[in-house]
């Protein structure tokens, strides 16, 4: 009995932390979905940024209050605000732009589509833009790849905890309507380097800079769904062939990307 009470301890306390860490991603969209509440039925990037402001709020809170559960702080899952995060989260936004940079540059050579400026949004949107993909950025970053992505990663290796995450970050945008296939290699991918890069950084500023660059480029492109500053205009009949070059440069990208950041950064790829 002793032995068996023993391993029953042992067992209890190692799934503890797994059932926290699935309570706080529960808890994470129903915060969002509080946050949607704030959204006009059509919305805009100002409703945009509002719901972002309003989700990093909840979203900060929540991270907060099961930092303290477990007896941790908030740099023990990168979630925490120092000297050089500013920095950071500028060399992660201009990692970012490149990257976008990268696919639209393969994308046009490979032809048969070209962007033309959208005369209905005025560069003055840009600003309001920015912030609130910054905002969207920080919130999605601070639920995935803070405290369940650290936790897990103590817990089953930071491998395993990646997979894992990539998948609930995959199933969240098919909730939110994303198709299959975009669900899976394009969120899907995108979450395993962002949870690269923090846990090679460990922290949460460079994914956040990725993050925001990757969604506000893709915004100013016209690849959203609200319209950018330019637009595709494609070769007719070429719309399909034009979408899977788009992903596969942009698969291709992310993972070159990820090999980058744990070639150069596999010492401290660690929990």
């Amino acid at each position: 009995m002793g032995k068996s009470s023993a391993a029953t301890q042992t067992t209890a306390m190692r799934l503890n932390p797994i059932l926290r860490v699935g309570l706080f991603l529960v808890g994470c969209p129903v915060l969002l979905a509080v946050a949607g509440a704030f959204l006009p039925k059509h919305p805009n990037l100002w409703s945009v940024a509002v719901m972002g402001a309003v989700a990093v709020l909840g979203t900060s809170g929540l991270t907060a209050l099961f930092v303290r559960w477990d007896g941790l702080k908030l740099d023990d899952v990168g979630a925490d605000v120092v000297p050089r995060s500013g920095l950071r989260l500028l060399i992660g936004f201009f990692i970012g732009a490149m990257l976008v940079a990268a696919q639209y540059l393969i994308t046009g050579l490979a032809g048969h589509v070209q962007w033309v400026r959208a005369p209905e949004v005025a560069y003055s949107q840009s600003g309001i833009a920015l912030v609130g993909f910054l905002l969207l950025a920080a919130r999605e970053e601070l639920a995935f790849r803070g405290y369940p992505l650290r936790r897990l990663a103590t817990q089953f290796g930071p491998y395993p905890a990646l997979l894992i995450l990539a998948a609930v970050f995959a199933l969240e945008h098919l909730a939110g309507g994303y198709t299959w296939t975009n669900a899976l290699f394009g969120a899907g991918i995108g979450a395993l380097l962002f949870g690269m890069a923090a846990l090679s950084t460990r922290g949460l500023a460079v994914p956040i800079g990725l993050h925001a660059a990757w969604n506000f480029g893709q915004w100013v492109m016209g690849n959203t769904e609200f319209p950018g500053l330019w637009k595709p205009v494609f070769e007719a009949g070429f719309e399909n062939r034009v979408g899977q070059t788009e992903m596969i440069s942009y698969v291709a990208i992310m993972l070159l990307t990820m090999f980058i950041f744990w070639r150069f950064n596999k010492r401290r790829f660690v929990v």
